[in-house]
Formats: C-alpha cells, structure tokens, sequence
C-alpha cells in the first residue's frame, strides 16, 4: 500500500513539475524537505502525531515553509496533510527525487569494494557505468566492506553486479556442496 501511496502522490508532484518546466527547482526543493526530515525526528513526530489536528498541521507547514520552497511545493505538503498521507511523506519525496533524476537521465549507484578506491579508479568505475547504461551522468556513492575481500559489487536502480571473490567464493561452496562423491 505505501509503494502505491508514494507512486500515487510522486508522480502527481512529477507530473506538475513537468507541466511547469520546474523539475530542477522541485528536485532542489525535494532534496531540501527531505534534509529537513532527516534531521529533525520532533518535527515528523509531531506531523504524525494523531492528537495534532489537520488544521494545526497544516498551520504547522506553512509556517515552517512557506517562503522557503515554492507555493506549489507548500501546497503539495499541505494536500498530504489533508488527506493523511503526511507519514509517506519520506517515501514520496525519495519516489519522486528518484523519478526526476531518471528523466534528467542522472544515473545513482553504489559501489562497495573492500578497499577505499583511487581517484582514478572511481574515474574509471563511473566511465564504465556511463558507457553501459543510457544515463548521462552519475552519482556514486561509494562504501568499504572488507569481507568483499577483492572485487566490487555494484548497484544501480534494482540491478546488482557482484564480481567480488567473497561471492565468488559463496558459488563455490554450494556448488561444491552439491556433489555427490561416489565411494568405491
């Protein structure tokens, strides 16, 4: 049900800001409300809290972003208010930065190796996903995880390519716990 609350609303927001021609500005506002969000657990509380009514919630957003993002946005976060949706918000805005990304054709991914790479490597790693991917740019995000032992594993929307030796090594094992040994 959430996915299809955050699929409803987002592409509501996707599609106003394409009719608008204010993807970029909406994309900035989205990742500012999400900020917002992130780093102030008192303020999503009291938004969710069910003895806080809808008027003072709505009070509430103007108030804190009113003059800060567009009308539309503010609008966009009331409408979420009044319909009690305001406890997806998070989910909304994260579907509908990720939908306007795809559009701009900006490609996220995150690489985990087990050693911090170099410049160079990372400037290569993001050559091989543009040259292998339809997006024009990409933002990577980069994580250590030693267990990999070598390799990396990459992952961009729901795609997984996982060439470190730690699952290499996990293929072996089961395939060597399929065979049978014939006793003579």
């Amino acid at each position: 049900m959430a996915k299809l609350v955050s699929k409803t609303y987002g592409d509501a927001l996707f599609e106003l800001a394409l009719e608008e021609g204010r993807q970029d500005l909406f994309l900035e506002e989205a990742l500012g409300i999400k900020k917002v969000l992130n780093e102030n657990d008192d303020f999503v509380k009291m938004m969710n809290h069910p003895q806080i009514s809808r008027v003072e919630k709505e009070d509430v957003i103007e108030n804190v972003f009113k003059g800060r993002v567009s009308d539309d946005m503010t609008g966009f976060l009331r409408l979420l208010v009044q319909n009690a949706r305001f406890a997806e918000v998070e989910a909304i805005i994260d579907y509908f930065i990720a939908k306007i990304k795809e559009y701009k054709k900006i490609g996220v991914a995150y690489v985990t190796t087990p050693l911090e790479l170099s410049d160079t490597q990372k400037a290569d790693v993001e050559k091989k996903l543009l040259e292998t991917t339809k997006y024009e740019s990409m933002e990577i995000s980069y994580e250590i995880d030693k267990s990999l032992i070598g390799g990396m594993k990459i992952r961009v929307g729901d795609r997984v390519v996982d060439s470190s030796i730690k699952c290499k090594l996990d293929k072996l094992t089961k395939e060597l716990r399929q065979v049978k040994l014939i006793q003579q």
